[in-house]
């Protein structure tokens, strides 16, 4: 435990010594880095994955998926740094006929230093070692220290080794990333004085430790935590009586997905009092208790449950024979939902969702205000209805709200969003698309500074060529004024 610590610290400290380099270090360079660990992976797909799955449990076919997908996010960060428009750039020129007279201001985003990222159990790939967090920050210009998830110990390492070699190969300084391992290691990290931004994927209490942490050091630094949701469904009873048993096939889909070890999971469904959705979903519920990732998740995901069983009002629709890690679906009545409160704020992580039937929107909306912030919130109607005012609600308390669709899957573009309100997240920004990677910024500006003191992207010829917002208009790469 001690050499853990040891080579924690050993680790911040070569992160901090290389960090300038890092912020310095051109977007040409940042995006070859990137692009060079993708193809490394890319390459040893036929020994990570085996490996993954010999130790999540996930199966290979999804394990492939998500490769894929993890090398992709790395190539998609390497293509937000060449295009530059990250950096927010903008430029008041010198104005004396104002009054008063306003001076040279020129403002950009430059990378925060060395971030911790805390990778996550679920997703050994897309939300590890080289998951999104370290994509977004090595894009940004910061170093990484990566605090290994204790479910998947061999694969974090053999990943780690591949990134390292294909980072050195590409011309990055050797302590662009890092890797720790161990409890006392990852309390440590967030303490650590060269620390400068923590990114988390996990539990609401591991994430609430290590927030409480960050902000409780002599110099706080921000702590962005992806902690708990339970993704509210709404299902109209028009939408119900249209198409109850495709809603029901869905939602069963959805919530088994990875065995309901998905943090965008749909675990809480609000559908009208007699519906069809909830007459047909147990034909499309597995009773396979398949495996959970780790014997904490296993021992959480049987209390979680058992209270949910336990309170008045609570039926078992599908599944949930004692003490079994097979999918349940459970459901109450609105008006003991509501009288129990924590029901509408508890996630229990793993194959569970719980119905809760409602017979007026009065009800409908009591409900949801007392609803926790998440991650999504889904709405279930038909074309022909106007529900702005329920929609309204759906956005007041997630942070992406889908209509017609289930919310597991996270889309890796420029438009996404993936964070919530508390206990979603411990911060409005996201984890997933292009502006993850503002987490790992903070705005400088030059006043009436010589060209020669300027960063590149704030020169008057802008040889990045990047888009940049010039006295108040968008500026094309070439200089032309543009609005496009």
């Amino acid at each position: 435990m001690h050499s853990q610590v040891e080579h924690m610290r050993s680790s911040v400290e070569a992160a901090v010594d290389c960090s300038e380099r890092l912020a310095h270090s051109t977007l040409a360079e940042r995006a070859d880095w990137l692009r060079a660990v993708a193809e490394a992976l890319d390459a040893a797909d036929a020994e990570l994955v085996p490996l993954a799955d010999e130790e999540s449990g996930l199966g290979e076919a999804r394990l492939r998926g998500e490769l894929l997908r993890t090398t992709d996010q790395l190539r998609f960060f390497a293509d937000i740094v060449t295009e530059g428009s990250y950096l927010e750039v903008v430029i008041d020129n010198a104005n004396p006929h104002l009054v008063p007279p306003t001076p040279d201001l020129r403002r950009y985003l430059r990378a925060i230093g060395p971030v911790a990222v805390y990778a996550a159990s679920n997703f050994p790939f897309a939300f590890s070692v080289l998951g999104g967090d370290t994509a977004s920050a090595i894009a940004a210009g910061c170093p990484v220290v990566v605090k290994a998830h204790p479910g998947h110990p061999r694969l974090s390492r053999r990943t780690y080794e591949l990134a390292r070699s294909a980072l050195e190969f590409a011309g990055a300084p050797p302590a662009t990333l890092g890797l720790v391992e161990g409890f006392e290691a990852g309390v440590g990290l967030i303490q650590a004085s060269g620390i400068n931004a923590a990114a988390f994927t996990g539990s609401l209490a591991g994430g609430r430790a290590l927030h409480d942490l960050a902000v409780a050091r002599p110099a706080p630094i921000p702590f962005y935590g992806e902690l708990g949701s339970l993704n509210p469904v709404v299902v109209t009873a028009a939408a119900d009586q249209e198409r109850g048993e495709a809603l029901a096939r869905g939602l069963a889909q959805s919530f088994q997905l990875g065995h309901g070890q998905f943090c965008t999971k749909p675990g809480l469904v609000f559908v009208p009092t007699g519906s069809q959705l909830e007459k047909v979903i147990n034909a499309f519920v597995s009773g396979d208790e398949g495996r959970l990732l780790t014997e904490s998740i296993t021992h959480q995901f049987r209390n979680g449950i058992s209270v949910l069983k336990a309170q008045a009002g609570i039926e078992v629709v599908a599944g949930g024979t004692d003490d079994s890690l097979a999918p349940t679906v459970l459901a109450i009545d609105i008006h003991d939902a509501i009288n129990h409160p924590e029901l509408l704020h508890t996630e229990v992580f793993g194959p569970v969702t719980l119905l809760v039937r409602y017979g007026s929107d009065d009800d409908l909306a009591a409900a949801l205000d007392a609803v926790g912030g998440s991650l999504t919130a889904t709405l279930h109607c038909t074309e022909d209805e106007r529900l702005t005012g329920l929609v309204a609600r759906l956005e007041k308390i997630a942070g992406r709200v889908l209509f017609a669709g289930w919310p597991t899957g996270v889309a890796v573009t420029w438009a996404q969003h993936h964070g919530g309100p508390w206990p979603a997240t411990t911060s409005p920004f996201t984890s997933v698309g292009a502006t993850s990677i503002r987490r790992f910024l903070r705005p400088v500006v030059y006043q009436d500074a010589p060209q020669n003191y300027l960063p590149a992207a704030l020169l008057d010829d802008n040889p990045l060529g990047i888009w940049r917002r010039v006295n108040g208009e968008w500026s094309a790469p070439d200089g032309r004024p543009g609005r496009e």
